[in-house]
């Protein structure tokens, strides 16, 4: 395999971008080893970039490393992006992996939009450390996972990081449904493609009114709803 692909930039996961490059050097500044500076960066990534799929999901920049790293905030998939992104930028080679989901303790706004809790196109980083490609999910920050019950998801270097079945207090979390594989860089088209015909309402070219994280807390206090056994689109 030529890791060359995982090492350039991308047009999202846009490594050579000087405000990504700045990042990922001052968020690993001092450490040499690469498995620990990527622990760094997961863990910034992770907790000081806001988890909000409230953003325009149909606007390219909410994709793209850089951007989501100049507004501070973003989905799964900008934040797998940056990660992958500054991961490249201090010479880790680094790609994007996606899976079809159900979170099950989605926000009722999000539901009621999407008419469905089942979310195509989750993105996660993949990471190349020690000879082998290891997973890692940047995606919810735990001021987050702390509101909702959840455990934030940690990450070692050494073992996958994937989101749990269930919470804290054993409700159902997240349900892996189908893997699509790994990617250089964001398929941006491609997604773009599902999300309208499956999301038409979401992707209007505008963000979603409303605060997800005050939503997802409002959330769990209400009883589990039922939901379609088969993902739309």
């Amino acid at each position: 395999m030529d890791m060359a692909q995982f090492l350039a930039a991308g047009v999202f996961i846009d490594s050579d971008a000087p405000p990504v490059v700045a990042f990922a050097k001052q968020a690993t500044a001092g450490q040499t080893d690469p498995g620990a500076a990527i622990l760094r960066l997961y863990y910034t990534i992770r907790d000081g970039i806001i988890y909000d799929p409230y953003v325009d999901i149909a606007d390219p920049a909410n994709y793209r490393a850089s951007s989501v790293l100049a507004a501070a905030r973003g989905f799964c998939i900008g934040k797998s992006a940056l990660l992958a992104a500054s991961a490249r930028s201090i010479g880790v080679p680094a790609r994007v992996g996606y899976a079809d989901v159900r979170n099950h303790l989605t926000s009722p706004r999000l539901y009621k939009m999407m008419k469905t809790d089942a979310f195509l196109w989750h993105s996660y980083t993949e990471l190349y450390l020690s000879g082998r490609w290891v997973k890692a999910t940047p995606a919810f920050d735990k001021a987050l996972c702390d509101r909702i019950g959840l455990k934030p998801l940690p990450f070692d270097g050494e073992t996958d990081s994937l989101f749990q079945p269930f919470d804290q207090a054993g409700r159902r979390h997240m349900e892996y449904l189908n893997d699509r594989g790994w990617f250089a860089d964001v398929p941006f088209n491609t997604i773009k493609a599902d999300f309208i015909a499956s999301y038409p309402s979401l992707m209007d070219g505008k963000a979603i009114a409303g605060d997800f994280r005050a939503e997802a807390v409002a959330r769990t206090m209400t009883q589990p709803r039922p939901h379609s056994d088969e993902i739309t689109g």
